[in-house]
């Protein structure tokens, strides 16, 4: 079965053309992984296509999707982008410009809002209550999305899915793709609220959810059982039609191996053969367009 891996990162070693702003790596890294490293890591796991989301290691400027572009257009038959973006600026037209310049190439498939963390240069210390994603200022960027026909990809605490709920219904032509589950922790129930308001949220037909960064969130090993109640509650509220694989490598705080990281799919008892298939690539290839 074909399988696309939804949420990758890759980073260049620093130079003085693409500098590091901030020490924004996984646990234990000091180097590079770069794009390379990550296709080698592709074939050895069998995973045919990858999205690359930009790290915030090159911060929100004009240059931080620099490495991901370059990453796509090594691998222009295996790699997608997602970019990062200023999005408080005094001008709106300025927004939507660099709007239009991060997802100008064919395959970056749109741009990440951090809204688990505070608003910062770079997206740090968690806010899991923050509301900043419903800041008026950002009227244009969630229109303009629309518009562009390219997606906002939003990384929530589960407190937070109330937000995601307004601005899809506010934003009815805008794509929003949730992040990780919107990362279950120690403060979420797969059947109990504020992560059930997922299922307020999948009455909006403009959103989806990554089945992503599994072992970062699981208390358990592989194949991270855990999670499994949570992952069959989406699959009844969203249909596998609306849900997407995703690894979140290598920012794995227990170090997963990378084929960890996607094969726990197989695993799920309550899974078809047809769940899996759009759950690995069908869901992508659609949303890809």
């Amino acid at each position: 079965m074909k399988t696309v891996d939804t949420h990758t990162h890759v980073w260049g070693e620093p130079t003085d053309e693409l500098p590091w702003v901030a020490n924004v790596l996984p646990p234990g890294w000091t180097g590079a992984y770069t794009h390379r490293d990550l296709v080698a890591d592709m074939d050895a796991a069998g995973v045919d296509e990858a999205v690359v989301v930009t790290t915030p290691l090159y911060g929100r400027g004009v240059r931080a999707n620099e490495y991901t572009m370059r990453s796509i257009e090594a691998h222009p038959d295996r790699l997608y982008g997602v970019g990062l973006l200023e999005f408080f600026r005094s001008d709106p037209e300025a927004i939507v410009s660099a709007l239009k310049r991060v997802t100008g190439h064919p395959r970056m498939l749109g741009v990440r809002m951090h809204a688990a963390h505070e608003y910062e240069a770079i997206p740090t210390t968690v806010d899991r209550c923050g509301d900043w994603i419903l800041d008026e200022r950002l009227e244009p960027v969630w229109r303009a999305a629309g518009d562009l026909e390219t997606c906002v990809f939003v990384f929530p605490k589960a407190q937070q899915l109330g937000h995601l709920a307004t601005l899809a219904d506010r934003y009815p032509e805008t794509t929003v793709v949730v992040d990780h589950m919107a990362w279950p922790d120690e403060t979420t129930d797969p059947d109990e609220e504020p992560w059930t308001e997922f299922e307020t949220l999948a009455e909006y037909e403009n959103v989806a959810v990554k089945l992503s960064s599994l072992p970062r969130s699981a208390t358990e090993p592989w194949p991270y059982e855990d999670l499994h109640g949570y992952v069959t509650n989406l699959v009844e509220w969203f249909g596998p039609e609306r849900l997407l694989l995703g690894s979140d490598y290598p920012w794995m705080d227990d170090w997963a191996a990378y084929d960890d990281c996607l094969s726990w799919l197989e695993t799920v008892e309550t899974l078809s053969r047809r769940d899996r298939a759009f759950i690995s690539h069908r869901t992508f290839e659609r949303l890809r367009g």
